[in-house]
């Protein structure tokens, strides 16, 4: 049997798991022993996973996730108050199916952003999409729709990513302008997404930080009463992995979480 022309029909339909699939099946030495079912399911097994492969790829460099981190690589050594059952919860992506939300808070390099992109990169494994935003960078955007006619087209894709997180949260006092665009995003997202908050600055400070006490009651109701918290604290992990360098030789291998 010729197999080229068909290898060549399964590239031009863009099979290529089927492809790959059938070259690795020709090289089998027991190949024969298989039965045509047998061999067909491994074809089309090997043409899904490379499927969903390219789509959670896409999914990944759509979120825009700030670090490459996982759930799988969380470092629960470290003394910061993390639980590592409610990780291990939160991992089952159940939340997001609820729509419910996760803020995470704790002094800086206590490993908040890691957390929200591993929960993030998680999220996206499970079929969802994602989007990554620093809180700073998502008012300039917003800023620039406004100013270009785009405003509420990113409000409509901001709205369909199942989750939004929202990186250094509470870092300035926002203006009125980003209290009204904030609340627009909260309000259109809720009980239809969830949202993952990493911010230093603890719950109890949000009200003074939005500002205008009735958007921050109707901003707040719509983020903390369904939310997962999870409040870190201790030493920087940046500054724990210097001291750790000073005092033991590199070992050539890459770290998890930093």
């Amino acid at each position: 049997m010729l197999i080229h022309p068909t290898l060549e029909k399964l590239r031009e339909l863009r099979l290529t798991g089927m492809q790959k699939a059938l070259i690795e099946q020709m090289d089998m030495p027991d190949c024969d022993a298989l039965s045509f079912d047998e061999r067909f399911g491994i074809l089309v097994d090997s043409e899904h996973t490379e499927r969903e492969n390219r789509r959670l790829q896409t999914r990944l460099k759509r979120a825009r996730l700030r670090q490459a981190a996982t759930v799988e690589d969380i470092d629960y050594r470290q003394p910061r108050g993390l639980d590592k059952s409610l990780m291990l919860s939160l991992a089952g992506c159940d939340w997001v199916r609820q729509h419910h939300n996760v803020i995470i808070t704790g002094p800086t390099g206590t490993g908040k952003s890691y957390l929200a992109c591993a929960l993030g990169n998680k999220v996206c494994r499970e079929g969802y999409p994602v989007l990554y935003f620093r809180i700073a960078r998502l008012f300039q955007d917003l800023a620039i729709a406004k100013a270009d006619g785009r405003y509420d087209k990113v409000l409509r894709t901001l709205v369909r990513c199942r989750l939004l997180v929202l990186d250094d949260w509470g870092t300035a006092p926002l203006t009125d302008e980003q209290r009204r665009d904030l609340f627009e995003v909260m309000e259109d997202r809720y009980d239809r997404g969830s949202t993952i908050i990493a911010a230093q600055l603890p719950v109890k400070h949000w009200h003074e930080t939005i500002g205008d006490p009735t958007l921050a009651d109707a901003i707040l109701d719509r983020l903390i009463h369904n939310a997962y918290t999870i409040t870190l604290k201790g030493e920087s992990m940046r500054k724990r992995k210097t001291k750790d360098l000073t005092i033991a030789k590199p070992s050539g291998k890459k770290g998890k979480e930093s």
